[in-house]
């Protein structure tokens, strides 16, 4: 019986990488990704699953799992909050000089 070869997240990205086009739309979601592997760290630090912090957050699962992706449309600060309550963080927004 052949074994299946697993893969890391993280090496699988590396590899992605590499390709020219996808770095180039990773690099455009960066900030989302960080924010996504963000929130999916403080929460399993905090031993919940999405669902438990939907119900404490007042969302849906559907949403934590969004946020989480880092496909979630529309993302406001009103509901980070309510993620970041839950988990005792809160979210910092800030504007940063665009290098040219």
């Amino acid at each position: 019986m052949n074994k299946l070869k697993m893969t890391s997240a993280k090496d699988l990205l590396a590899r992605q990488l590499k390709n020219k086009e996808f770095k180039k739309t990773y690099d455009e979601y960066e900030e989302e990704f960080d924010l996504a592997k963000e929130v999916i760290r403080l929460r399993i630090a905090s031993n919940m699953t999405q669902s438990q912090l939907a119900k404490l957050a007042g969302t849906s699962q559907p949403a934590i799992a969004r946020l989480e992706s880092g496909s979630y449309k529309n993302l406001s600060l009103s509901f980070l909050r309510k993620i970041g309550k839950v988990l005792g963080v809160y979210p910092e927004i800030h504007f940063q000089k665009i290098a040219v």
